[in-house]
């Protein structure tokens, strides 16, 4: 796969506590295997596409008809035109196709996504999660989002561990309107890699600087550890 082009942002340092929203990705990005075709949702999600991972070829798909994209590019490199799923401006890799949009989800309805990367208020221990309505909120657009977690193979989630009054995000039960139900087999926050696991969240990986202690006391359902309980 092509390196992406000067000035693109590539795996992040980890000199602070916790992983900032490009490391959050980075890491995630790490989980996506040679050939997979992975769409992109928007948010944090886009910006797995800045990720060198090396020599895995990857197919980046947005929901709005680009096919085979690259980094987000940088201010006075962009082509106004060409955009992703979340608006922003970014590259074309060998071999990509703008396609319309019914084309695009029929390569979602198809079953030929091996993974969608999704946002998300909350994501339960069994799987569910939900990102298209917040409690408060009269209405909601629910998007692709349901094509995706019911066509996808795999369901993959980026979101802040926590919300800004420090109310955890990762629960036993979602309180929120649910988008899909038992399908999101990856977390990952900025205080690390989580795994649904019926009962709570299995760590894959913890981010710099947080303790599993400090990660059990930030999150709503039981947190489990290789070796602890």
């Amino acid at each position: 796969m092509d390196r992406p082009p000067a000035g693109a942002r590539t795996m992040s340092s980890t000199e602070t506590k916790g992983w900032d929203r490009q490391q959050m990705a980075d890491r995630l990005a790490r989980e996506f295997q040679d050939g997979w075709i992975v769409n992109l949702g928007v948010g944090i999600p886009t910006l797995c596409s800045n990720t060198d991972i090396g020599d895995r070829d990857i197919l980046y798909h947005a929901e709005n008809g680009v096919i085979g994209y690259g980094p987000v590019l940088p201010a006075g490199q962009e082509d106004l035109h060409l955009v992703n799923a979340g608006g922003q401006n970014v590259s074309l890799n060998p071999g990509a196709a703008i396609v319309h949009h019914a084309d695009s989800f029929g390569i979602i309805r198809s079953g030929r996504i091996d993974v969608t990367v999704m946002g998300a208020y909350e994501v339960s221990a069994g799987g569910d999660f939900a990102n298209w309505k917040v409690g408060s909120a009269k209405g909601g657009g629910i998007g692709g989002a349901m094509d995706l977690a019911a066509c996808a193979r795999r369901v993959f989630i980026i979101l802040e561990h926590n919300t800004r009054k420090g109310e955890p995000r990762l629960l036993r039960h979602c309180t929120l309107p649910v988008t899909a139900r038992g399908v999101v087999t990856l977390v990952a926050t900025n205080l690390g890699l989580f795994a649904p696991n019926g009962d709570g969240f299995a760590v894959r990986e913890l981010a710099p600087g947080i303790s599993f202690e400090e990660a059990r006391a930030k999150t709503g359902a039981p947190l489990t550890e290789e070796g602890r309980a």
